[in-house]
């Protein structure tokens, strides 16, 4: 969802960056949005906090990030170009969708809703729902039994390094959206199948010829 179906990833990095900075927290900033972005907030909360962080006051500090979260972007909440159009073809041809977020489900409705969507989405799986957060493949396999596909017949979409290696470890095509880290970045850093800009960059007819090279290879 975040940096994929919005350009929300710039307002989570601030959010980040005020919530350390308040607390005198060190970090890198160079390397802060790699540890943040597709991750679930009690996984970073626990990387510079500690892991005995109780569950409770995780919980607390996630509600507090993402109230603050949600007021300043409401109102820069808008599709990524391209977005609607590639939705609108697969639910023509008949393929479902799915939406598979480790964000909480209190800001995956406000998205959801924001952009109006919701008729377009067969399923909507949010961070609360798994056990284990990216890179393990669990939300994507789950996004996969909801929409009643085998994982190996799907393509996901996706902005941040753990979140490819969770597409690749579910055994799905996966399609490296360059919103928030660079093409050339994706490009050699991780094993995404196709690394485009934005979704403009592609259609159905080149997701399906994704399948075609997989079977030319085999």
């Amino acid at each position: 969802m975040d940096g994929v179906l919005v350009d929300s990833n710039p307002f989570h990095l601030a959010k980040w960056i005020a919530f350390l900075s308040e607390r005198g927290i060190p970090f890198d900033r160079d390397q802060l949005p790699a540890l943040i972005f597709g991750q679930r907030n009690d996984a970073v909360l626990r990387r510079f906090l500690g892991e005995d962080l109780r569950r409770a006051e995780s919980r607390r500090m996630s509600e507090e990030l993402e109230a603050r979260f949600r007021e300043v972007f409401r109102p820069h909440a808008r599709p990524l170009p391209g977005l609607r159009a590639l939705m609108d073809e697969c639910v023509e041809a008949g393929i479902p969708l799915a939406l598979a977020s480790s964000a909480m489900r209190k800001n995956v409705d406000f998205v959801v809703e924001a952009l109006g969507i919701a008729p377009r989405l067969k399923a909507v799986i949010s961070g609360d729902a798994i056990s284990r957060a990216k890179p393990d493949p669990e939300i994507y396999l789950l996004a996969a039994q909801r929409l009643g596909v085998d994982p190996a017949s799907a393509v996901a979409f996706e902005d941040s390094f753990v979140g490819i290696k969770a597409v690749c470890r579910a055994g799905m095509k996966c399609v490296a959206i360059a919103s928030s880290f660079s093409v050339e970045r994706l490009r050699t850093e991780t094993d995404a199948d196709c690394v485009v800009q934005s979704f403009e960059e592609t259609t159905l007819e080149a997701l399906r010829r994704l399948f075609d090279a997989a079977e030319l290879e085999r």
